[in-house]
């Protein structure tokens, strides 16, 4: 397993081959295509067929935050008391509302800690209002409002359940993470081939873009009851503790019934319906704008009903205040989509 130093990430080294990519989104501004998105997109049909590949879905990425599902998979595993709730934000990327503070702090009381044990960095929440109330009050920036910190706290429930070292929980060779290592290549079905460093500081282990697709399709199709069908579960029935308010992946599974959507930084998504079709990307660029968009309309030329997501997939580029264009998708998922409409 390679371990990747940040000295050492240049063309030679990096996760991904440049020379295999897909046009995947464009933006389109009083008529003429101003930016292009490139990279990488593999679809599954409902009895996990592969049906698209574009680009390259062998290639190895950084998932970031789309990871945190086998992550939250992992802590059940370990033996970490979380459900409903709780376990929706241990497996989601917070915007720091109250209700999201609340849940972690819950997390942190069970495993006997308090917020000093996160090793996540401080950070202001995401969510806007939130945020202003806080700076008007004369607080400051904190771990707990930070979007990973449900992910931390069930972290160390998980160490706390197991008598594991709780200072150390984020070392890559710690118990927990090894076995957060286990699972992501168990459920996506494909060796890990490097590590990294989150930006919450958390371990980060590659996968595939096809290894995202199957994992996600892996939750949602598995037996009720089972550890993978209990995260997705709880990420569909409580789609706010995800993300919050005005959160793309929340959004999607409220308007969407039965689909699990996570994003990640740096332009990572997977998605997969109730039915078993998924859907996973990674952008080169980083640019996430078009992420949510290109998987919904994946999903729905693969018979899933993705007609409830409105403004998810109409996303107008302004000028002026007024719509002047619009975000689409890139020549090499159109051309797809046609195709599937040729088929069929």
């Amino acid at each position: 397993m390679a371990t990747l130093p940040s000295s050492d990430l240049d063309a030679s080294s990096a996760p991904a081959a440049a020379s295999e990519l897909a046009e995947l989104a464009v933006i389109v501004r009083s008529g003429v295509i101003e930016s292009r998105h490139f990279g990488w997109l593999v679809a599954l049909d409902a009895d996990g067929t592969v049906v698209a590949d574009l680009g390259r879905g062998s290639t190895q990425v950084l998932p970031r935050s789309t990871t945190k599902p086998l992550q939250a998979l992992a802590c059940l595993l370990a033996g970490a008391d979380l459900s409903g709730e709780e376990l929706a934000i241990a497996a989601g990327s917070h915007t720091g509302e109250d209700a999201h503070v609340d849940a972690v702090r819950r997390i942190l009381g069970r495993a006997g800690l308090d917020e000093s044990a996160l090793g996540c960095p401080v950070d202001w929440p995401e969510d806007e209002p939130t945020r202003e109330r806080l700076i008007r009050d004369g607080e400051t920036r904190s771990r707990v409002r930070m979007n990973c910190s449900g992910k931390h706290a069930a972290m160390l429930l998980a160490c706390a359940a197991n008598g594991w070292d709780t200072a150390t929980y984020l070392d890559p060779e710690h118990p927990l993470q090894q076995l957060v290592r286990q699972t992501v290549e168990r459920v996506a079905g494909t060796a890990v081939e490097y590590t990294a460093i989150d930006g919450c500081g958390a371990p980060l282990f590659s996968t595939t873009v096809e290894g995202l697709a199957r994992s996600f399709r892996a939750l949602v199709t598995a037996p009720e009851g089972t550890p993978e069908r209990l995260v997705a579960d709880a990420m569909r029935a409580h789609p706010f503790f995800v993300g919050g308010d005005n959160h793309a992946n929340s959004d999607t599974m409220t308007r969407v019934p039965g689909v699990l959507a996570k994003g990640g930084a740096e332009g990572v998504i997977g998605m997969a319906a109730a039915t078993g079709q998924a859907v996973a990307m990674k952008i080169v660029d980083g640019n996430p704008r078009a992420t949510t968009l290109l998987a919904l309309e994946v999903l729905g030329a693969l018979g899933v009903d993705v007609a409830a997501a409105g403004s998810l997939v109409d996303l107008p580029v302004l000028g002026g205040g007024v719509p002047v264009g619009e975000i689409a998708a890139g020549a090499d998922v159109t051309a797809w989509i046609a195709a599937r409409g040729d088929v069929q």
